[in-house]
């Protein structure tokens, strides 16, 4: 893994990781009816930080970059799809609107992910 932004990408991912398990956990626990699409994509989002956070601590950079473009997919699709039709988000998911209701953070993760990691490829000798 070395150290310095590759221990930061991990703890921002943890970070991420925690709060979308909690959210997602809170939402089909106490309000699974109301919003299920949005739920089910916040527990999808919460596992591909879970799995993102333990490839980069680990070292494995091809299922990192799998998927940190599963991420990255997430985030476009479910962004675009709850501009284009809000009616079919009435709750917000952790990619909605790009990811606004985390300052965008998770449409920038993956791209920074991306970068550090082939980086990091260009860099061993």
């Amino acid at each position: 893994m070395g150290g310095g932004p590759g221990r930061v990408l991990v703890a921002v991912y943890a970070v991420f990781a925690i709060a979308a398990t909690s959210r997602a956990g809170v939402q089909i626990a106490t309000r699974f009816s109301e919003a299920p699409v949005a739920y089910l994509l916040s527990a999808v989002a919460a596992v591909v930080y879970i799995l993102l956070t333990v490839a980069l601590a680990r070292g494995h950079r091809r299922l990192a970059l799998v998927a940190c473009g599963f991420e990255l997919a997430g985030v476009l699709i479910v962004g675009t799809l709850s501009l284009l039709d809000p009616a079919a988000f009435p709750h917000a998911t952790v990619w909605s609107g790009y990811g606004s209701g985390y300052l965008f953070i998770p449409l920038v993760l993956p791209i920074i992910g991306f970068v550090w990691l082939l980086k990091r490829r260009t860099a061993k000798p």
